[in-house]
């Protein structure tokens, strides 16, 4: 087993609250047992193109409660190539690095599974997504900040939906996974929740705002995943409209607020929490892992497991959305 000396850090695909209380539970670990952190800007295009810097302590100072990452994100196209990889590699090794924290999602993990597996550098993925659609973790940094964020919004919606008859269908992020979607829409009271993970057609919704109309409803709220296969939220719209002429049809796309803000507590704890693991794993001489949060407890997954597999929908919560939207 290598001792680790240095470890660098870098945060890789879409931004999360949270990612920088990860940053800074990695410096701040790797200092706490003697190891030199190193930050990587810009995500692997930094580490291809060197940008490359020795942290302390306070160079993490005062971020823990920063949305976004301030180490920022890029995509790099040439890092997809075996050229690409030798070549971030290289500069990994000019400077030392012994190890690497990746925070990011599956695209992220899969380079950092790479670089393991076609230059043997130790890499250790920390979940940071707002979607929680990684396998091998109960939950992902940034998706309570995201959850919480959808929810404020839907709140503030329904105010508008009662002050008069009008259907707001409103669409969350969460990619191919509903897990924004159905939490958000069942902590709002939305009539109607739309998953990727289930089948649906425009028949059941138009029932669905049938019944509501019987019993009186005069507004209705519709959370729709980003996801969603029954189609474009904006064409749902106008389906709806037609079927109820009654009701005034608005179309609400919340998209990127959900990404941005002050994390949560619950962010701000899970990501400290991660950084500590990611760094202990590497000194422990364990990588090529995910390190993740089952039942309150860390537990880490194989990086090519966390990126072929996916968390499933509770199913107990689809049952709560059946029930409560009645």
């Amino acid at each position: 087993m290598a001792e680790m000396k240095k470890i660098g850090v870098l945060t890789s695909g879409g931004d999360a609250p949270g990612m920088n209380a990860a940053i800074r539970s990695v410096v701040r670990s790797c200092i706490y047992f003697g190891v030199q952190p190193v930050v990587i800007h810009e995500g692997y295009k930094g580490l291809i193109e060197n940008n490359l810097e020795e942290a302390n302590a306070r160079s993490v100072a005062n971020i823990i409660n920063q949305g976004g990452t301030f180490l920022k994100s890029a995509r790099c196209a040439e890092f997809r190539t075996p050229e690409g990889r030798a070549k971030a590699f290289e500069n990994a090794k000019a400077a030392g690095l012994d190890g690497l924290v990746v925070i990011g999602g599956d695209g992220s993990f899969t380079g950092a599974m790479l670089m393991e597996e076609e230059h043997g550098l130790p890499c250790v993925g920390v979940p940071g997504t707002i979607d929680n659609d990684i396998f091998g973790t109960d939950f992902t940094i940034g998706y309570d900040t995201a959850l919480n964020t959808a929810v404020e919004a839907i709140d503030k919606i329904r105010d508008t939906a009662t002050s008069h008859n009008r259907l707001f269908l409103i669409e969350v992020m969460g990619r191919d996974a509903g897990f924004i979607a159905l939490n958000s829409g069942i902590a709002a009271g939305a009539e109607e929740i739309l998953i990727p993970e289930e089948d649906h057609s425009v028949e059941k919704l138009m029932d669905c705002l049938e019944n509501s109309s019987r019993a009186g409803k005069t507004s209705s709220i519709v959370v729709v995943s980003e996801g969603e296969k029954i189609g474009g939220v904006v064409e749902l719209g106008r389906a709806v409209e037609e079927s109820f002429p009654e009701y005034e049809v608005k179309v609400t796309v919340l998209g990127h607020i959900q990404r941005g803000g002050k994390p949560t507590c619950a962010d701000r704890v899970l990501a400290s929490r991660l950084g500590v693991a990611a760094v202990e794993k590497l000194i422990e001489g364990v990588s090529g892992v995910m390190v993740g949060i089952r039942d309150q407890t860390v537990v880490t997954t194989p990086l090519k497991e966390a990126i072929s597999k996916h968390n499933a929908i509770d199913d107990v919560l689809l049952r709560v959305a059946d029930i409560v939207t009645v």
